[in-house]
């Protein structure tokens, strides 16, 4: 099966630190790979990189087989790769239909918004991936964690993402919250989307994981299929209590 991703010894600097050391990875179509480590092992830093945040020091990137460069945030949009962070960047005082088509909002006459294709196109984003909002009407401040997740999420659906990069979807959820976003990212993937998760979970990369990408200072030491490794293995792998080889 070819990549619908691929990275290609990715380096990155910030002055003296190096933040990223050669790393190769691949993304399969309808995979959920996780993206585990440390603070400061590079996981932020590569996501940032594929959104389009960093320019890259040295290395390629590969979609379908063909190189690309991605300068910004629009361009890795306009490929496919969509960029669902911790802050979320949802504004509180819009309702669910205005976030999730927040600057690309359907137009009558070149000049009004058409609510109603607004509210009718998120009640169908919303569907695809059976997330269950009361109302499209509801402001998203009075939303809870999981729902919130759940409208950034549809937000970068509708904008045409084959790719997604979830950083740390479920932190501060409770259990239920949580259990719901892991049901949105299955079934993105059952929607043939694909998706690279940073978690320091381990329970919940276990749960929705297909592989398990370690990075330790900057090098990628371990990259696992769910079913043939073990969370201890994997937390020898962060620590570097068991010796990874370098990708």
């Amino acid at each position: 099966m070819e990549a619908l991703l691929e990275i290609r010894n990715i380096t990155k600097s910030f002055g003296h630190v190096q933040a990223l050391n050669k790393v190769n990875l691949q993304l399969f179509p309808s995979e959920v790979l996780a993206l585990v480590g440390d603070n400061g092992a590079g996981k932020s830093t590569l996501i940032k990189i594929l959104s389009g945040v960093y320019d890259l020091d040295h290395g390629e990137i590969y979609i379908n087989g063909e190189s690309v460069l991605i300068r910004s945030p629009f361009q890795a949009n306009k490929i496919g790769i969509a960029s669902v962070y911790q802050d979320l960047a949802l504004v509180d005082v819009f309702n669910v239909a205005e976030n999730i088509y927040l600057g690309i909002e359907p137009m009558w006459k070149g000049v009004f918004i058409n609510y109603k294709k607004m509210m009718n196109d998120a009640q169908s984003a919303l569907k695809q991936i059976r997330i269950n909002i009361p109302s499209l009407k509801t402001l998203v401040r009075d939303l809870s964690g999981g729902q919130r997740q759940s409208v950034a999420i549809a937000r970068s659906l509708v904008r045409g993402g084959n790719i997604f990069l979830l950083d740390e979807p479920t932190a501060a959820l409770g259990v239920e919250q949580t259990a719901k976003v892991n049901e949105i990212i299955s079934d993105l993937r059952t929607n043939m989307k694909s998706v690279i998760l940073i978690s320091h979970n381990l329970e919940n990369v276990f749960q929705v994981a297909d592989r398990i990408c370690v990075l330790r200072r900057g090098e990628l030491v371990g990259l696992k299929k769910k079913e043939e490794t073990t969370k201890e293995e994997i937390v020898g792998l962060i620590t570097g209590a068991i010796e990874g080889k370098t990708y």
